[in-house]
């Protein structure tokens, strides 16, 4: 008989599955990845104190027994206290190997992972599979987007749906009706939604449908994990997040919440990329024909010659010049020019760019 019974408790999550083109997000699976590795190595390091400590401890137990032996053989009058010495150790050992105890058992609850899972130990295996899980690694990246966004026109109601569901079994009837939604362009739609939505500053209703991003991923997760068909996965994903076991529970949330904070910080980046980008486009727009800064020619001027500009008083403008030296009028006026703030004979070239009035055409 085959105990399938460790099957049960699987923690789902890989760093080598690929999102959406679209998507400049760290990849999903990777965030679960490295949360998960951060635990495993906590656990380890756990471990590892507790041997110390159990190595340190039965090395003391031993060095007092020995005392206690000499003490005996010699009738030592600190025999009373050597005895007390050695009950203590003893029961420090008992503490260590209590705890040694409870870490293992800790370890054995803990989920399987595709970092720790086993080798199959059948060269054969015969499920009732429904269909192989799909495969889209043969795409170019113009084909994922164009499928990407042909999906969300034809879903994009039931993703919104779906995304907005509050209730475990109310989302797992609502996948069931709908299993065209059972898939990754879902969990990238709604990474893009959740992004958006920190950035338009509604916090509360981004870390709702963040819930149910994290919901989408570990159907996802759990149907590569056992290569099988993600629309096969939901019963079993929302059973077991129902049955509310504590590790899988906790490793859910412990997900979704570095999730959550890897959306405000892409949000918080985004953000600033686009007021990067709009004062770049702005800078771009004040450069005049000879490659100079409007804002840092204008700025640069003397205060006289800067006030002429700013109220655009051209007989200022004229009398200002006048007052300077020479040199330094030739030098502010040609980066004036060079910048766009000042253009020569700009009448003239009005009446060029207007064509010959109708006096100048008659023959």
């Amino acid at each position: 008989m085959v105990d399938y019974s460790k099957w049960k408790n699987i923690e789902i999550s890989d760093d080598e599955d690929e999102t959406h083109p679209n998507i400049d997000t760290p990849s999903l699976f990777r965030w679960r990845h490295q949360a998960r590795v951060e635990r495993m190595e906590e656990m380890k390091k756990e471990a590892e104190e507790i041997q110390i400590k159990r190595e340190e401890n039965a090395k003391k137990v031993s060095q007092a027994k020995q005392k206690l032996a000499e003490a005996e053989k010699a009738g030592d009058a600190n025999l009373r206290e050597l005895k007390d010495a050695l009950a203590a150790l003893e029961k420090e050992m008992e503490a260590i190997k209590k705890k040694q105890e409870e870490h293992e058992k800790k370890e054995k609850m803990a989920p399987w992972n595709v970092d720790t899972i086993s080798q199959p130990g059948f060269a054969k295996t015969v499920i009732n599979k429904k269909a192989p899980r799909p495969k889209d690694e043969q795409l170019t990246d113009e084909e994922k987007e164009s499928r990407m966004k042909n999906f969300v026109k034809e879903n994009e109601k039931n993703l919104k749906h779906f995304g907005m569901l509050r209730r475990y079994e109310d989302s797992r009837a609502f996948l069931r009706d709908h299993l065209e939604l059972v898939c990754e362009d879902t969990a990238n739609y709604l990474v893009i939604w959740c992004i958006n939505l920190e950035m338009e500053e509604k916090h509360d209703l981004m870390e709702h449908v963040a819930h149910q991003t994290i919901c989408m991923q570990y159907i996802l997760e759990l149907a590569k994990q056992l290569d099988y068909d993600p629309r096969g996965c939901v019963d079993p994903f929302f059973s077991k997040i129902q049955i509310a076991d504590p590790l899988y529970k906790k490793s859910f949330d412990d997900e979704l919440d570095q999730f959550k904070e890897r959306i405000r910080r892409r949000a918080a980046e985004k953000i600033e990329e686009a007021i990067k980008e709009a004062e770049e486009e702005e800078r771009k727009a004040r450069i005049g024909p000879g490659g100079l800064d409007q804002l840092e020619v204008l700025e640069s001027l003397p205060e006289n010659l800067r006030k002429c500009f700013e109220t655009q008083d051209i007989q200022m403008l004229q009398d200002t010049i006048k007052e300077m030296d020479e040199e330094e009028a030739n030098y502010h006026m040609k980066r004036c020019v060079a910048a766009g703030l000042w253009i020569p004979d700009a009448k003239k070239k009005e009446e060029e760019e207007a064509g010959p009035s109708d006096e100048q055409s008659k023959p």
